[in-house]
């Protein structure tokens, strides 16, 4: 049975105003997946999402203004003020009744947590909530060889720093055929966890990985294959060059396996589209945040809540009509997937824009879906240097 505390509507409502603080590490990790869970399931009390968590004699509050709802957590306990549930400020349950690690895709502060075949739930586009120690034990089915998975996200000054060996929390090879064995890669990227939009997009470049996922696995759109260079498997490394094979095509053959993955010639794994785990790609629930762009920005699954229809995005991208024009340094044959070249951006079509995102409930984000182009197009803002390869060593 719902009961009261003392604190008065008028103090609690100057809550808003205080400077974020940093509390007790684990109560306020604590509050803040409660935040994130309530945020996630009962929009339409919390929004907007991601506020500042402030402190108050010992409480930890979010404001959400578009509600004028008060969210707070004082040892171990939840309290609500809003007038749309009535008058008083209310206590709604124990912490724990609401969260548990399944909810926040975390573990306890402290603790490591596996990320084998997980599915995650958390919609926080913010890379800090997601500070931690992952591991996985996955095989190469194609070898029979079990390989440990490692991941490390810290947060400092607002830089969420990913340290992996780029092995995913799911087996490898199913239906593939890597042309370099799975190897384990160390990497590390940072991304900022207040990311800006740009003036203009920036193009994706073969100098430069794409995006981290939160199973530590990279990844990386183009492949260096165009018509008309060498085998057309390798080589194209001058990104002007048109008729670049798309590796998502089915008419190509590129040895991706049911994650939509294969190696690089150091035999680092990684994603060209929909890694196929992390979410649930079956049924229509909102996805969660499955990983960050190089320019900080998340990238979700494929659902979302289009005004209370959940349903996956929509490509803004098609397939040219008529024929590819003719001429020697031109394949022939109809526009059908083969090469990127092959599609056109028209603004409106769908629910994307050119670089495969939108702004849900505020938030801008990349979305994973079932068309070209698959995952993300080009950066809506600025990609952080950690990720272009030749700052890493990488030939």
């Amino acid at each position: 049975m719902p009961r009261y505390f003392t604190l008065t509507a008028a103090l609690f409502a100057t809550l808003c105003f205080l400077l974020p603080t940093a509390g007790r590490a684990d109560e306020l990790a604590d509050a803040n997946r409660l935040f994130s869970f309530a945020e996630s399931r009962y929009s339409q009390y919390f929004a907007p999402a991601d506020r500042d968590t402030v402190t108050y004699q010992g409480y930890l509050v979010r404001y959400y203004p578009d509600t004028k709802t008060y969210l707070g957590v004082l040892a171990g306990g939840v309290y609500v003020y809003s007038k749309a549930l009535g008058e008083g400020i209310k206590y709604v349950g124990d912490l724990f009744d609401f969260i548990t690690p399944e909810d926040s895709g975390t573990d306890e502060p402290g603790d490591t947590l596996d990320l084998t075949d997980l599915i995650l739930t958390d919609r926080s586009g913010n890379c800090a909530k997601y500070a931690g120690d992952y591991i996985s034990s996955v095989s190469d089915v194609s070898r029979s060889l079990n390989f440990d998975g490692n991941l490390t996200i810290s947060v400092d000054n607002s830089v969420c720093t990913f340290t992996s060996n780029n092995i995913p929390n799911h087996d490898m090879g199913q239906g593939g055929a890597f042309a370099t064995p799975v190897a384990a890669v160390n990497n590390s990227y940072q991304v900022t966890a207040d990311p800006q939009l740009a003036s203009q997009p920036t193009a994706l470049s073969l100098d430069w990985d794409n995006a981290i996922l939160l199973n530590g696995v990279k990844v990386d759109i183009f492949a260096a294959a165009c018509y008309g260079v060498g085998d057309e498997k390798t080589g194209c490394f001058d990104i002007k060059q048109p008729w670049r094979l798309d590796p998502m095509s089915p008419l190509n053959k590129f040895g991706t396996d049911n994650h939509n993955a294969h190696t690089q010639p150091n035999g680092a794994y990684h994603y060209h589209g929909n890694p196929m785990a992390l979410f649930d790609v079956d049924n229509a629930a909102e996805s969660p945040v499955v990983g960050f762009a190089a320019d900080g920005f998340p990238i979700f699954g494929s659902y979302f809540d289009d005004n209370g229809v959940v349903r996956k995005a929509e490509s803004s991208y098609r397939l040219r009509a008529g024929t590819r024009p003719s001429g020697s340094d031109n394949p022939v044959g109809s526009y059908d997937g083969t090469y990127r070249d092959d599609y056109e951006y028209v603004a409106g079509l769908g629910d994307l824009d050119e670089c495969n995102g939108m702004t849900v409930n505020g938030v801008d984000g990349y979305y994973i879906i079932d068309a070209f182009p698959w995952l993300i197009n080009c950066y809506a803002g600025t990609p952080n240097t950690s990720f272009r390869k030749r700052a890493r060593g990488t030939p």
